[in-house]
């Protein structure tokens, strides 16, 4: 019986392919279960391993649904490279506005050299010296914050020249007297009193208050370094720190101040430090 079993078992097979008009045998393979398990489970793992050639190492892989291409990679690549870029930006406007606010309250400017270096120093901290720098840093900000409203910077576009800038009249009315360089550096326009004074352009009131010789005087900082003057109002409608928009009311014609003989506006322009004939660009 176990004989029997034993020559079931190593049965053979044939796989013969015939001529069908002359009976001619063509190719003949001979085979047995076990070798007919081989060659198909060596089949299968041929057609895998060529199958998974083609789809990574040939373009074939972008087909399929989700895979990035060399053209979305290379994208990727460039947005990282653009964030990177902003964030210095970002770190080195930050910078200049914190040194801006200390130069207007009279303090000393940073050294921005000495802050890269300790931001580079800082990856190589303890935990713990890190977690004193960012309770410092929240400090800071919380007090930066605070003082936002005396920002003078302005988040927009880089300004155009003076020439290309559109000026709003502050007071219409008669010059009384023109501008001249070393002895008058403004114009003075002769209007009733409580007339408004509107402002020539956006920016910030960094100085408003009482003069004994100018009276009530304000101060605007604009873009482009530069900053207007109005003197010898009856009343001012903005305080310091204030953002006010160009042709905005920020004073009344007055005759304040001991250096005035009637109710007039005396308006005065700047420009990097430098008095500007304001007739050059507004029409009053």
């Amino acid at each position: 019986m176990s004989k029997d079993k034993k020559l079931r078992s190593t049965t053979n097979y044939r796989l013969t392919l015939v001529d069908d008009d002359t009976h001619d045998e063509l190719w003949m393979r001979k085979f047995t279960k076990l070798n007919l398990i081989v060659w198909i489970i060596t089949a299968l793992v041929v057609t895998l391993a060529l199958f998974w050639c083609v789809v990574a190492l040939t373009p074939v892989k972008t087909l399929i649904p989700g895979y990035p291409d060399a053209r979305t990679k290379h994208e990727a690549i460039q947005n990282a490279i653009r964030i990177d870029s902003l964030e210095n930006v970002i770190t080195k406007w930050e910078l200049y506005s914190e040194n801006l606010r200390r130069v207007v309250d009279g303090q000393p400017p940073l050294k921005i050299d000495s802050i890269m270096t300790a931001r580079s120093k800082a990856k190589e901290m303890s935990e713990k010296d890190l977690k004193k720098i960012a309770a410092k840093d929240s400090l800071l900000r919380k007090e930066v914050n605070a003082e936002d409203r005396f920002d003078i910077t302005s988040p927009g576009p880089k300004s155009l020249p003076i020439e290309g800038m559109h000026f709003f009249t502050p007071l219409k009315g008669v010059v009384s007297q023109g501008f001249t360089p070393a002895i008058h550096p403004a114009v003075d326009i002769t209007a009733p009193a409580g007339t408004p004074v509107m402002s020539v352009l956006d920016g910030t009131v960094i100085s408003a208050g009482w003069d004994e010789k100018t009276g009530y005087s304000l101060m605007i900082q604009h873009e482009n370094n530069l900053i207007s003057v109005y003197r010898h109002n009856r009343e001012l409608l903005r305080s310091q720190g204030d953002k006010v928009k160009a042709g905005t009311p920020v004073a009344l014609v007055g005759n304040t101040g001991s250096q005035t003989t009637g109710e007039h506006l005396h308006f005065e322009l700047w420009h990097e430090g430098e008095a500007i004939d304001p007739t050059r660009y507004i029409n009053f």
